[in-house]
């Protein structure tokens, strides 16, 4: 098959919509896929033995690491060359909407993917009175494709209700062989820590720094839990607001890591806190379960699909007044006070990991593609 990709977020950059492309890029070349990804400019030119076709973009105001590419002549021409079986859109927002409309007028075979949760951002950007109005323009534009994707089960309920059609489910993957508990290490430990002590209850949180992530949730976790320790690991817009929120507790902001290093920082703490409850999967959490860490998440969208309470971790509630901090911190406080408990929900977490790969999603939606293309004597893979 010739696929081509529209997405309004690639490499350099690095988060769970990039990883899945990626992932998804060399499982479907190795598979024999021919693949063209359009995407914003500053990209490698090709990538996995994919071509890559950079666009010229702007920076988001409210999110510069969010870079906006305009759909232009070359696009199409470029398009039009490489001939592809369908169009795949890749959380539509300007590139994408160009994506679709290319697509309709060429006569591609259409899907399209939803990833951020982007209506339940706005407030936290302060404009949620915006909702509705973005709910009308996203069916608008999901409702051009054959087949809307959602990376939970939630997220095919919620997409539904609010009147975008043709849902399905595309499976959860993640990397079992770079994330992995055996990277656990005492030098990484002390990297975390930032010369603090270490007393058996480093938490961690890997991710954007950005409002969205209300990861100011965890701060009233450390003064409930005074020999607590924090390591935040990676970079945002909100890093600045956070160093204030933070200050004068036992946080430490690590800043971005990649490769081995990322995976044996996840591998040596010893609980995962992910406060936020605006995830359409939350991919971290399961990088963090295949490591062998223990995690906390939010009881809301893609979350319940991976962490099963008290199995292979711990929910919290995150509504009420005091905006879910008395259900974070005991949850924590759960997750740490028994050694033994703990050892269990590490193991069952890896567990719940091994059942993903990046093999097995890829292959799902290849099955849904061929559906699209109309060839019936190859089956879907569950």
């Amino acid at each position: 098959m010739k696929i081509a990709f529209f997405t309004e977020t690639f490499l350099p950059k690095v988060d769970g919509i990039v990883t899945r492309l990626t992932k998804t890029i060399q499982h479907l070349v190795a598979a024999g896929d021919e693949v063209l990804i359009f995407c914003p400019e500053g990209c490698p030119s090709t990538y996995m033995g994919a071509q890559v076709v950079g666009v010229p973009a702007m920076p988001l105001p409210l999110y510069p690491e969010l870079k906006l590419a305009l759909p232009r002549p070359a696009v199409a021409e470029a398009l039009e060359r490489f001939n592809p079986d369908l169009v795949h859109v890749v959380n539509p927002a300007v590139l994408g909407l160009g994506g679709i409309w290319l697509a309709k007028t060429k006569g591609y075979p259409l899907v399209a993917s939803y990833h951020t949760h982007l209506p339940k951002y706005l407030e936290h950007y302060g404009m949620g009175m915006l909702e509705p109005l973005l709910w009308e323009l996203l069916k608008a534009a999901h409702n051009q494709a054959s087949l809307n994707l959602c990376t939970s089960t939630a997220m095919v309920g919620e997409l539904s209700d609010k009147g975008i059609q043709h849902t399905d489910l595309w499976q959860r993957g993640v990397d079992t062989e770079l994330f992995r508990p055996e990277l656990r290490s005492e030098a990484m430990r002390t990297k975390l820590l930032g010369g603090r002590s270490d007393t058996g209850k480093l938490l961690l949180y890997i991710g954007r720094l950005s409002a969205e992530k209300q990861i100011e949730r965890i701060k009233p976790v450390l003064e409930a839990l005074p020999d607590a320790r924090l390591a935040l690991v990676g970079d945002g817009p909100y890093r600045q607001q956070l160093e204030k929120i933070f200050a004068g507790t036992p946080a430490q902001f690590v800043g971005y890591l990649a490769g081995e290093e990322l995976a044996a920082a996840y591998a040596s703490g010893d609980a995962f806190v992910f406060p936020s409850s605006t995830e359409t999967l939350g991919l971290v959490l399961l990088e963090a379960m295949a490591a062998g860490c223990p995690v906390v998440g939010a009881n809301r969208g893609g979350i319940p699909d991976i962490v099963s309470d008290g199995v292979n971790g711990c929910l919290y509630e995150p509504e009420g007044p005091d905006g879910g901090a008395a259900s974070l911190t005991a949850a924590v406080q759960r997750l740490l006070g028994d050694t033994s408990e703990r050892q269990a929900l590490r193991h069952n977490a890896r567990q719940e990991a091994e059942r993903w790969g990046w093999a097995g999603a890829t292959e799902q939606l290849r099955g849904y593609y061929r559906t699209l293309l109309g060839k019936p004597d190859l089956q879907l893979v569950a």
